[in-house]
């Protein structure tokens, strides 16, 4: 007899209470940690590549905007209409009219990302070549007649004021002009004026009336700053067998008397100058740029250009040079900053992977309980990243959208930021928190078990696995600084050469985790010999760490070697900015004539001493030029040097705390003959110190010099390679008392910080004397926001190394913090103090820390010299290339104060958090922690 079976429903029940919200609302601390963590994360990932992109952008914009109007500016020139039509046809074919359409097509033609700025385009007819002023009354410095440009710009009666007479109007036959306020007074013009100028075909001149004399509004601006000549008349020379003057200038002619230019001498040439616009331009848009000026000046879109204005038109500008420099200086810059990139990236990726494994250590017995009743490993893992998900997606979402309001685009623009990159970085953030806890938790409970045994640092024994990618790692991390030291920073797609820095610090906390055992087993014998239980215990229990524990030493030992390169990078820049700028003064301040061999007012060295903030003076007598003899050959080639006559005491004291060529004194003692009263002993020796090429060339004997400053000999008594006088210049120093002539033409001053008070003190001697500030010097070479924005980014990275490394701190604490707790209720039962429980923790946490701290600071101080080689820092810390600058090259140093300053402050931290959750636990009551059955 069958029996019946109850219907049952085919769908499984539901859950009385979803899992996700369940967990949220038990464990409401942890998911708000895990949300404020991923939110930091996911706010600095998001916000990178906008911060880059916006200073690489402001960079450009600077770049462009700030440069001379004469580079930036595009100038389309063309030949007016051929000598083969007639003279009405080519007088119709530039009349204004038809000037501004070619103006306006070839500027709608001009290929993008060029964009122009209409309110400062400039259109008309000039000559190439200067005509002479062929009337008498015109000023003749040397006999010499005045050579005029005849130009017709666009625009005159908006970019100029009227002074005088009228504005040009006029025709071909009877043109018109008028001059600048500075014109008419170098050449004598006034309104009425009439200027000839020679003729192309007959030999009557053309007639030139002035009509007006006109101030230029904005002189600076690039109407008047491409041509100056238009606003400002130049006293030129002409050199010959003499040298003689005459005057250069301009008359400004009316659009209606352009063609008037085509009966003169003066070849002249249709132009269109275009002001390029940068509100619209992104960092990303340089190559395209560089591109687009490449096809307009001799490619595809000349040929088109050529349309409009006719086949001799070409296309000039130095705006390419522009492009490319900031090119050169952002490929230079892009791989120093990619290596803070990684750095903090992998700091970030460790201490995420952390708070995956507290969560897994927090809820283990949890975990292990629903496994071994039959949960399966899908089930957990799919729930765990539900709720993962629920916390990370949200707070990436919010990141992400704070990075976008914070982290605008610079200046205005409206180029717009690239919203796809940190969309990315956000999402990477929030994956990896999403997937860490589940698939920790999965890899830990892939087989159901009881009670886990020992997990400890001291017994645990790696498996091969971790040793394969720990020799995998160490094979990168060698062929990565193998690379780096070869081939420098220079290749900026080379992610593996960036990332260096990263795996030498990897695989220096992987050994670390090997060795680690070690030195607790050699401190643990002495210990036990101590009084009291507390240092044995401490050690016992720090060998105890679970093996899951070395996630906190390689976040530590990671964020300390990010420190301190990135501190070493900072420091390398501001040390290569001091000496450059130390270099090219010479000291604090430096007073010299703006011409050579200026001799100081009498009375100067003594006001300069007497100001305020001043501490030491070191005059100078500096001859530039000076012949050297050759004792070898008297065929070789000609050589000249700088005479330097120097006070020896101050000199040297100088140089001692610049560092540049120090020397005793005594090497240039006074030979007691000096003046005007020796001027016949031309046979006297003067004792010298020489840079190493002039040095070569007197040899060891004393040689005869002729100079301003006396004839004399010299013989070299010392070689350095640099001196605080010159710098990158050959030279000659000398006793200043033994010279024939004596004439202090330079100061060297130590100790003024501001130079108000200095140049005050100068300006009542003279008002033709420069005063150079080291200080001033300094400031010039920080240019561009390139290597500002690259210098942030440095400092961002140290900033957010430093907060990771607290958060690997307090995640290391927090992990074991149950288990701590425990202890200490149980050893409080057995009689330890508030005290000792203090002492306790602190000590137990003490170990790590310190080996983290050691190793951070050996593996920065030893990545430092061993990746120099292949950075250089010129480009970050000087706003010029190489051989425009003091120095050639800017190399890495190890700074102590990013090494040691870090590492203490870890030790610091971790002994305070320590302290502070010993003293928390000592608050609570032990009810908890002492029940019956408790597996803890």
């Amino acid at each position: 007899m069958s029996r019946s079976r109850s219907p049952r429903s085919e769908k499984p029940a539901r859950a009385v209470a979803p899992w996700v919200r369940t967990r949220l609302r038990t464990a409401p601390w942890a998911a708000a940690s895990l949300a404020s963590l991923v939110l930091a994360t996911a706010y600095l990932a998001a916000a990178l590549p906008r911060a880059m992109d916006a200073y690489e952008t402001e960079g450009l914009r600077h770049d462009i905007r700030t440069a001379a109007p004469r580079n930036s500016v595009l100038e389309l020139t063309a030949e007016p209409p051929g000598l083969e039509l007639d003279l009405p046809v080519r007088e119709a074919g530039l009349a204004p009219a038809v000037l501004r359409k070619q103006r306006d097509e070839a500027r709608a033609l001009l290929p993008e990302p060029l964009r122009t700025d209409p309110e400062q385009t400039v259109h008309g007819l000039r000559t190439v070549k200067r005509v002479d002023g062929l009337d008498p009354w015109l000023p003749r410095p040397d006999g010499i007649s005045p050579e005029l440009v005849l130009s017709s710009p666009s625009g005159l009666k908006e970019h100029t004021a009227l002074r005088e007479g009228r504005l040009p109007a006029g025709t071909a036959r009877a043109p018109e002009a008028v001059v600048t306020v500075k014109t008419a007074e170098a050449l004598h013009l006034k309104p009425g004026s009439v200027v000839h100028v020679p003729g192309r075909v007959s030999a009557e001149p053309i007639a030139l009336t002035v009509t007006g004399i006109v101030e230029p509004r904005s002189p600076e601006s690039p109407y008047w700053a491409v041509e100056p000549l238009l606003r400002t008349p130049v006293l030129a020379p002409l050199v010959g067998d003499e040298i003689k003057y005459y005057w250069q200038g301009a008359l400004l002619l009316s659009p209606t008397s352009a063609s008037a230019v085509l009966s003169t001498t003066g070849e002249p040439e249709v132009f269109f100058r275009y002001l390029p616009t940068v509100g619209h331009l992104t960092g990303r848009d340089a190559d395209r740029l560089g591109a687009a000026l490449d096809s307009a000046a001799g490619g595809p879109d000349l040929v088109r250009l050529r349309q409009v204005v006719g086949p001799t038109g070409a296309l000039t500008t130095e705006l390419d040079s522009i492009v490319d420099s900031y090119g050169s200086m952002r490929g230079a810059i892009e791989p120093v900053v990619a290596v803070a990139v990684f750095g903090i990236g992998a700091v970030a990726a460790v201490v995420l992977a952390m708070t995956g494994g507290l969560f897994v250590a927090r809820r283990d017995s949890e975990l292990a309980l629903i496994r071994s009743r039959g949960a399966s490993l899908t089930g957990i893992g799919l729930r765990l990243l539900g709720e993962t998900s629920a916390v990370a997606v949200p707070a990436a979402a919010l990141a992400l959208g704070l990075a976008v309001v914070t982290v605008r685009e610079p200046d205005g623009g409206s180029g717009g930021t690239p919203l796809l990159p940190s969309v990315l970085a956000a999402s990477a953030v929030a994956l990896v928190a999403m997937l860490v806890l589940p698939l920790r938790a999965v890899v830990v409970h892939r087989r159901p078990r009881l009670h886990g045994g020992r997990d400890d640092l001291l017994t645990a024994r790696p498996s091969r696995r971790r040793t394969v990618v720990e020799l995998t790692l160490l094979v990168l991390a060698v062929g990565a600084v193998a690379s780096l030291r070869l081939r420098g920073t220079g290749d900026s797609g080379d992610h593996l050469v960036s990332a260096a820095p990263v795996l030498v610090g990897l695989i220096a906390a992987m050994v670390l985790v090997r060795i680690y055992p070690l030195p607790l087993r050699w401190a643990a014998r002495p210990a036990r010999r101590l009084r009291g239980a507390v240092g044995p215990l401490a050690l016992a229990r720090a060998g105890r760490t679970s093996s899951a524990g070395t996630l906190p030493l390689l976040a530590l030992v990671l964020a300390l070697t990010t420190a301190a390169f990135g501190g070493s990078v900072l420091a390398g820049v501001a040390d290569a900015r001091d000496r450059a700028a130390l270099l090219a003064t010479g000291a604090d301040a430096r007073i010299d004539g703006t011409v050579e061999w200026t001799p100081l007012p009498a009375g100067l060295t003594e006001a300069v001493r007497g100001t305020a903030g001043v501490r030491d003076v070191a005059p100078l007598q500096i001859e530039y030029g000076v012949s050297l003899p050759s004792p070898h050959s008297t065929s070789a080639q000609p050589m000249s040097s700088a005479l330097v006559g120097v006070e020896p005491d101050s000199y040297t004291r100088l140089a001692r705390r610049t560092g540049f060529g120090p020397f005793p004194a005594a090497l240039l003692a006074s030979t007691g003959k000096g003046g005007k009263e020796v001027a016949a002993d031309t046979e006297r020796v003067l004792p010298a110190i020489a840079s190493p090429s002039v040095a070569e060339r007197l040899g060891g004997e004393p040689q005869e010099v002729v100079t301003a400053a006396g004839v004399f000999r010299v013989k070299v008594v010392a070689v350095r390679s640099n001196t605080p006088a010159l710098s990158g210049a050959d030279f000659l120093l000398v006793n200043g008392a033994d010279l024939t002539h004596r004439a202090n033409t330079a100061l060297l001053v130590t100790g003024p910080e501001g130079g108000a008070a200095l140049r005050a003190a100068v300006r009542a001697k003279s008002d033709d004397l420069l005063v150079s500030m080291r200080t001033e010097e300094r400031a010039g070479y920080v240019d561009s926001p390139l290597q500002s924005g690259a210098e942030r980014m440095y400092l961002g990275a140290i900033g957010a190394g430093a907060g990771f490394a607290v958060v690997a701190v307090l995640l290391s604490l927090m992990q074991s913090a149950p288990e701590r707790t425990t202890l200490l209720a149980r050893l409080r039962t057995m009689g330890l103090t508030r005290a000792q429980g203090r002492r306790l923790l602190g000590l137990e946490a003490l170990p790590q820390a310190v080996l983290a701290a050691i190793g951070g600071t050996l593996v920065g101080w030893a990545t430092v010299p061993l990746l120099a080689p292949g950075i250089d820092l010129f480009r970050l810390a000087l706003a010029t290339t190489p051989g425009f600058a003091p120095l050639d090259s800017a190399p890495l140093r190890a700074d102590p104060w990013s090494l040691v300053v870090p590492a203490i402050a870890v030790v610091l931290i971790t002994a305070v958090a320590a302290a502070g959750q010993a003293w928390w636990a000592g608050r609570r009551g032990s009810i908890k922690e002492l029940r019956a059955g408790d597996a803890r």
